[in-house]
């Protein structure tokens, strides 16, 4: 009965399946092994078709593939439209060479996408880019203008007076493209009654009414400039087409010829050839408390060459003024300017720089040719009044390492000098000396009575500089210590300084909330500039703001992160707030606009002029202010006028006599407000 019972099991459902399955896989194991035993043999059952007068018996067919060999890896290559024919062509044997009929029946590769154009150039990285300059100006920037000036007469019908309107100013000579009115008075230098101390380095302006009255044009084949950061290393030959720095400093990796049409900036100076970068990390180790980009914000270079000092220190969050004169190094601050880089036309000489006091955290001076203890060590007085308290001076010099006997006692001069001024040698090494100024005046109280030099008036201002002679003294440094204490960048930028207590301006307790309101108002209307008219595609990079205030506008371009540095300008016709400008960790210099500015033509790619014609045009002709802003703008450069209605037709009458294209809009104010913008393009004109 149990026997019987086993076979019963073999008639369950289970035994069913589990047969079933065993019987599967036996059939597909030998499916496998039967397929995978190196034959290449396919078998094809085939029917044919019911109206075949032939036999309707199944028959066998081998498939045409049997014993043919394929390269599958030149078959899935041949469909890559980035591989030659060449390359996509099948490996086939010689047995299969000799089957023609399989080769008509291949189907052909499909065809290859279309093909993506992409326009730019391959940098040295290998990738394609669209950032490059072409190298000429668009046809549409570019107008035939014509040399000379045309004049209009309107005539008075009620008392037949008659007045004059130029029309449109004519281009200058073309001896004139460099042209810097301040500096290149001949007649004015020639009355001079001595030039032994660089008198003739110093302004010496046109008279009221001789000043420019036509179009400084530019040099032939002037071209856009190359952008930032490009043009640290190279600028374009055709815009400062002068070679004689390549002669006399070429040898000291100051500046080299690349090809027919660039100059190339290798990065290196007088004292440091073998560049920028090493130089500034042989200071900060010697002195570990010079912390580029923390405490040591804003410097000045002294006798800058063709300022690589401050070009490589921009990389480190510092900017730098680099100064030099108009003298035998021809266009030095032209270089600097075209390069990018901040600087001045200006001399150490009989005149106070146009800089406040406590300016620089740091002054510089690498062989810059300046004799610091003459008369008393005036010019070194000088330095002292800008730098600020605690500040460093940087002197790399052949004194400082030369064993000759007349360099020795140059040094000596020097350490007496330094050591009168209560100046603190804190290190010296190889060929640089630096020094540290006091916090506060207590050494110079403690000197011995009689000690040349000796302290400036009480009463003496040390930011009073506009045609002020320098004084043969030392500045005092304010007692309750303001400018010495300023916040480290970048936190410096926002923070109202001590020094806004001390400005000549109405408010007194609402300083601070002044401040702050200024920094906000501009913040907002550059990040609409950014937002609605796309200021970070204009590849701003000189900036100049002709009535800067507290800097407002310069930290507003900060804050938004435009790659451009600003000279901030302070009229001398309102309240001297450099102090506070400088405290921010910014720029900025002291200017009468009824006057030149002390730069070369073509130097400044964007003019902003907030609030200044309704102001200055009570001194002085407005068409005297927009001839000079021509003369420093760049062809394809902009400028942003902010004003009263009231000034702004007539802004654009002179505008479009300069060969602007002026374009008056509303401000965020709506267009009933007092104040628009003129925003104009300058093309670029020839004769």
């Amino acid at each position: 009965m149990k026997l019987l019972g086993n076979f019963d099991f073999l008639k369950s459902q289970t035994a069913i399946k589990f047969a079933a399955f065993v019987f599967i896989s036996v059939s597909f194991f030998y499916l496998g092994k039967h397929w995978s035993d190196g034959s290449r043999q396919l078998v094809f059952f085939s029917r044919q078709s019911p109206s075949s007068t032939t036999s309707s018996v199944p028959t066998v067919a081998i498939s045409p593939n049997f014993n043919k060999e394929f390269n599958i890896s030149a078959l899935i290559n041949a469909t890559d439209p980035e591989t030659s024919p060449e390359e996509a062509a099948p490996v086939i044997s010689n047995e299969q060479q000799s089957v023609s009929a399989l080769e008509t029946a291949q189907p052909p590769p499909p065809p290859p996408p279309p093909e993506i154009k992409s326009y730019g150039i391959v940098d040295e990285n290998g990738t394609m880019s669209d950032e490059f300059e072409i190298g000429e100006f668009d046809p549409d920037l570019v107008e035939n203008w014509g040399n000379g000036t045309e004049i209009e007469t309107e005539t008075n019908k009620e008392d037949a007076k008659s007045t004059f309107r130029v029309k449109k100013f004519g281009l200058c000579d073309e001896s004139m493209r460099e042209y810097i009115p301040c500096l290149d008075n001949v007649e004015a230098i020639k009355r001079l009654k001595s030039t032994k101390n660089g008198e003739r380095f110093e302004r010496h302006c046109p008279e009221k009414g001789k000043g420019l009255n036509c179009l400084v044009p530019p040099p032939k084949g002037y071209r856009p400039p190359i952008p930032w950061p490009r043009s640290r290393d190279e600028v374009w030959f055709s815009n400062v087409p002068h070679s004689r720095l390549v002669d006399d400093k070429g040898g000291q990796n100051w500046i080299s010829r690349k090809g027919k049409d660039k100059f190339k900036f290798p990065g290196g100076g007088t004292q440091f050839i073998h560049g920028a970068d090493q130089y500034l990390d042989q200071i900060s180790k010697m002195v570990p408390e010079i912390t580029f980009g923390h405490h040591i914000r804003v410097v000045m270079d002294v006798g800058c060459g063709v300022a690589s000092f401050g070009a490589y220190l921009l990389s480190r969050n510092v900017i730098a003024m680099s100064i030099a004169p108009k003298d035998v190094h021809e266009n030095q601050i032209q270089f600097a300017l075209e390069r990018g880089v901040p600087a001045m036309v200006a001399a150490f000489a009989t005149r106070r720089l146009l800089y406040p006091s406590q300016a620089f955290d740091l002054i510089h001076c690498s062989r810059c040719r300046i004799n610091w203890t003459r008369d008393d060590g005036i010019l070194l007085l000088e330095v002292n009044r800008m730098l600020r308290a605690g500040g460093y001076f940087a002197w790399a010099a052949q004194p400082v390492y030369k064993h000759e006997q007349a360099l020795e006692e140059q040094w000596e001069e020097m350490l007496n000098l330094t050591t009168r001024l209560c100046w603190n040698l804190v290190k010296k090494e190889g060929y640089i000396a630096i020094w540290q100024k006091p916090f506060n005046n207590s050494c110079y109280l403690s000197r011995e009575t009689g000690t040349i030099p000796p302290l400036c008036d009480p009463n003496d201002d040390p930011d009073n500089v506009w045609y002020v002679d320098i004084k043969a003294c030392i500045s005092r440094l304010p007692e309750n210590g303001y400018g010495a204490d300023v916040a480290p960048w970048p936190a410096r930028l926002q923070t109202p300084p001590d020094r806004l207590q001390s400005i000549n301006i109405d408010s007194y307790i609402a300083r601070k909330e002044h401040f702050e309101a200024e920094s906000k108002y501009w913040n907002e209307i550059v990040a609409s500039y950014v937002r609605s008219l796309h200021w970070k595609k204009f590849k701003l990079r000189n900036v100049m703001d002709m009535r800067a205030g507290f800097g407002g506008f310069a930290a507003a371009l900060i804050d938004n992160q435009l790659d451009a540095w600003v000279l901030n300008v302070v009229p001398v016709s309102g309240p001297n707030t450099l102090p506070v400008i400088y405290d921010r960790g910014l720029i900025g210099v002291m200017h009468d606009w009824c006057e030149p500015f002390d730069t070369y033509p073509r130097t400044y790619d964007f003019l902003h002029a907030a609030g200044l014609f309704s102001i200055e045009r009570k001194r002085c002709n407005m068409s005297t202010i927009m001839l000079e802003m021509d003369r420093i703008l760049r062809p394809g450069g902009r400028v942003y006028i902010r004003d009263s209605l009231d000034v702004m037709d007539e802004l654009q009458d002179i505008a479009k006599a300069m060969g602007w294209h002026p374009a008056l809009r509303d401000t965020s104010e709506g267009p009933h407000a007092n104040y628009r913008v003129l925003a104009c393009d300058k093309r670029l004109l020839h004769g």
